[in-house]
């Protein structure tokens, strides 16, 4: 029942407001993009274009009312390369066999970058920035919880089947994209309660990835870890929480998910565990390809049609979304496909410094909350296929917004503003002189 008051709700509500605010719209995009309410509640909600009619709306009002913001300011080269790569994705799409197949590709990654542009152009503010990080952290964390609730209850539903339509690996993939940003934002918030409920959803996602079993899932929690000890300011009370959360996620990591973690890189025998050395040699054989054919791939989503070559069954994903990437687009879709996470890390990374300046002093709360949630994906994505998980983009999209509000904006001044800014002070004990002229 609640699955279908959330779908129905926010479908309604989100292609409403769309028409007069599409940022908001926007947010209610986002929430069902992390959700996926048809995969969640599959019992409850039937198949349907939700997303589709919030979208709609959306485009409709941003075109019509006429609120887009275009100073993109810092962050302009960023998503300029995001931009590019669907660009450079299109034109790879003409020429490979399965034209269905690289066009659903291209269908599904302007999905999201379009909305992104949209809402770029629509973050004015740090009240924005605010909302679009809640909306980001109350979504994935609702996820968490319900992979959690599962998981007291007997079943690891996250391990056996997945959720929300993605498998354990690109689950955790998620959780621990969330996962940073969710540790800023209460560390930021104000309010003892907002400060409690972000937490709480670090915590669930934390734990999650846990009991997900996802290697790569684990090594992001730990560069997550370390980036956010970098960049953290160093108060006693911060550090003493961060310590806190490490020893707490120490104690739950129980004896099978170290063992799970270490077989990671421990050879026995001389010989990797059997799923490590898969991934080693898929990836060896995504290399082969990027080097038969370094500018065009083999043509977006094309990989599992290639994979039989190498003795792997049709359909089999490279469990690398870089090495994937490189396969399907050549050196120069992964070149600007990394690269827009790697450039948008180091701007942020950038803003962070005490020294550096600000137009907006919450910018570089929010350049930490999406630093250290993407360097955590960059990491866990060498693990595991799935380039369309929206997470990273959309924190991508808050580090942007970061950037954006941080840029000195140059704004038109009116003469009057003008004259009442560099007009001298007139005393009343004086007699009074002529007005002074604007220079």
């Amino acid at each position: 029942m609640k699955g279908l008051l959330f779908t129905y709700l926010g479908t309604a509500g989100g292609a409403a407001v769309g028409l007069f605010n599409p940022w908001y719209a926007l947010l209610v995009y986002i929430s069902f993009a992390l959700i996926k309410p048809e995969a969640m509640w599959p019992w409850a909600v039937q198949p349907g274009r939700y997303s589709l009619m919030i979208a709609a709306s959306m485009l409709v009002g941003w075109c019509f009312t006429r609120k887009a913001d275009f100073q993109f300011g810092k962050s302009f080269s960023v998503f300029g390369l995001l931009l590019a790569y669907l660009g450079w994705a299109a034109f790879g799409a003409v020429f490979p066999p399965d034209q269905e197949l690289a066009w659903d590709f291209v269908d599904r990654l302007a999905k999201i970058v379009i909305p992104m542009l949209i809402g770029l152009t629509c973050i004015t503010s740090t009240q924005r920035l605010k909302e679009l990080a809640w909306t980001i952290v109350g979504s994935q964390g609702y996820v968490a919880y319900e992979m959690n609730s599962y998981y007291f209850g007997g079943y690891n539903i996250l391990k056996e089947a997945g959720i929300g339509g993605v498998d354990n690996n690109s689950a955790a993939i998620a959780l621990v994209t969330g996962l940073g940003i969710a540790f800023f934002l209460g560390l930021s918030s104000e309010k003892l309660w907002q400060k409690g409920l972000a937490f709480l959803f670090a915590a669930l996602m934390g734990h999650a990835v846990l009991f997900s079993f996802s290697r790569g899932g684990m090594l992001g929690i730990i560069v997550t870890g370390l980036v956010t000890l970098i960049i953290v300011p160093k108060r006693p009370k911060t550090l003493a929480l961060l310590f806190a959360g490490v020893i707490v996620a120490t104690a739950l990591a129980g004896e099978e998910v170290r063992e799970r973690f270490s077989s990671s890189f421990v050879k026995k025998g001389g010989e990797r565990e059997e799923s490590a050395q898969s991934r080693v040699d898929l990836w060896s054989h995504c290399w082969d390809v990027m080097r038969q054919s370094p500018m065009m791939g083999c043509g977006p989503n094309h990989w599992p049609l290639v994979a039989p070559r190498y003795g792997w069954p049709l359909g089999k994903e490279a469990h690398s979304l870089w090495m994937q990437t490189g396969a399907e687009l050549g050196f120069p879709g992964l070149a600007l496909y990394l690269g827009f996470y790697v450039w948008c890390c180091l701007r942020l990374y950038l803003l962070t410094w005490k020294s550096s300046f600000s137009a907006d002093p919450y910018a570089k709360t929010v350049a930490m909350m999406a630093l250290s949630g993407l360097c955590g994906f960059i990491v866990s994505a060498q693990f595991v296929s799935i380039e369309t998980l929206e997470i990273p983009y959309y924190t991508a999209l808050l580090g942007c917004g970061a950037l954006k509000l941080a840029t000195p904006r140059r704004e038109a001044v009116s003469a009057f503003d003008f004259q009442e800014e560099f007009t001298l002070p007139i005393s009343s004990s004086r007699p009074r002189g002529p007005t002074p002229v604007p220079l």
